[in-house]
């Protein structure tokens, strides 16, 4: 039976597809967090974890899910082994264009080279219309010329280039991604909701407390909202999403919340309206509760957040003048905390969201819908702590080729780590 959003089955274990890849396209500057911001370390630390399998997407518009082997266009001609083996991932989302290329070190391990993030709103106006605008879809694809620039410039070795929920949604998404490849050269594959869930996992292994026993890990998107219940018993694998128990898919992510309800002037009764949505709707999501250690110690349950919104928290938590990832990935935030920071947004207007540099106004809209779907989040499973997570599906993308490809396996790419911001 096939699992849709908002109700659950078991996973079972992760036998990864050869997903479809696509031809070079091209790179070349950094983009960030809010409007203008750039800061990406250098090296990231996943776990290699394993491809997601591959399954039938659930719910509407299944017929337009590409999750199925491609050829390799995208091997390189660099010679097998080569310290210059270079990887890229690509995720078009509702809300954000982001392209990650990377170089394997260490086991487990990869350097980032090259970096673009930008704000498309690719998701604006989905909702009322099922369609994508051309207003959006130029965004998106003046954003994709940058990548494709970027990928041009590189010899990778692989890549893959994923497209998210609002090419899922959109009527036009499938021409939408034809006229990608006409005008790029980028070939894009729409991913299924389980895919896009054990991908966030995957991108997050790492963050995973060392005594857990049990995680409960979520992306809000743009357009949906992904949540893993993660359960870690005594044989741990160094593949995370093989504990994967329980998941989900909301049909509800910063943009879809936001415009239902209004972004600019959140009262507390409009936030708690977003908040109740959100809350009926995982009411839907059939899940045993989280079960602790024997002595059911705090430490023993925490939360994962790979989101805009979690790292937005994060960054006017730790009061930072301009958003610095290095200083936000992996930061835990406590359950006071996060209150803390919700209600302080809460408190600002628009034009005080906006004024933070941790937000930005490409942000200032979206980032108490975010907050709500949170707060919908930590009511079901109230946790003391949450782990924030600036990385998701493109480290998710690069750590299953590197560990498909087995590079780590044979001992590849041990050099030195480089620590030069690019």
């Amino acid at each position: 039976a096939l699992a849709r959003p908002g109700q659950v089955r078991p996973l079972a274990g992760s036998q990864p597809p050869a997903g479809k890849h696509a031809p070079s396209g091209k790179p070349a500057s950094s983009g960030g967090h809010a409007a203008g911001a750039k800061a990406r370390p250098p090296e990231i630390q996943p776990q290699p974890d394993s491809q997601p399998p591959r399954v039938a997407q659930s719910g509407h518009h299944a017929d337009r899910v590409h999750d199925r082997p491609h050829p390799d266009r995208n091997r390189s001609t660099a010679p097998e082994g080569s310290h210059d083996d270079l990887y890229a991932a690509l995720d078009l989302g509702t809300n954000n264009c982001r392209l990650l290329i990377a170089q394997p070190t260490r086991p487990g391990q990869f350097r980032v080279v090259d970096a673009f993030s930008r704000i498309v709103r690719l998701g604006e106006g989905l909702a009322a219309t099922g369609r994508l605008s051309q207003d959006a879809m130029d965004r998106a694809v003046e954003a994709l010329r940058i990548c494709a620039t970027k990928l041009a410039g590189r010899e990778i070795r692989r890549m893959r280039l994923i497209a998210t929920e609002a090419c899922r949604a959109a009527e036009n998404g499938e021409e939408f991604l034809a006229r990608v490849t006409v005008e790029t050269g980028l070939d894009l594959e729409i991913i299924n909701r389980e895919t896009e869930a054990r991908l966030a996992v995957s991108g997050c292994s790492s963050l995973v407390g060392r005594e857990a026993r049990s995680v409960v890990l979520f992306d809000i998107g743009g357009g949906s909202s992904e949540i893993a219940v993660i359960r870690i018993n005594e044989n741990r694998s160094s593949r995370l999403a093989n504990h994967i128990t329980h998941w989900t898919s909301l049909p509800v992510g910063v943009v879809t919340l936001s415009e239902r309800h209004g972004g600019r002037d959140v009262t507390p009764e409009v936030f708690e309206a977003m908040t109740s949505e959100v809350v009926g709707m995982l009411s839907n999501f059939d899940c045993p509760p989280v079960p602790l250690g024997p002595g059911g110690a705090p430490e023993d349950f925490h939360l994962i957040g790979t989101s805009g919104t979690v790292t937005t928290l994060a960054g006017v938590h730790l009061d930072l003048p301009r958003y610095d990832r290095r200083k936000v990935d992996g930061v835990w935030l406590s359950d006071d905390e996060v209150t803390a920071m919700q209600a302080k947004l809460l408190s600002w207007d628009f034009a005080g969201r906006a004024a933070n540099p941790c937000i930005g106004p490409d942000r200032a809209d979206l980032v108490l819908a975010g907050c709500a779907i949170l707060e919908a989040i930590r009511r079901r499973w109230p946790s003391t702590r949450m782990r924030v997570a600036d990385r998701g599906l493109r480290e998710g993308l690069l750590t299953d080729m590197m560990a498909d490809d087995g590079v780590w396996r044979r001992g590849r790419n041990r050099r030195p780590p480089h620590f030069r911001e690019r």
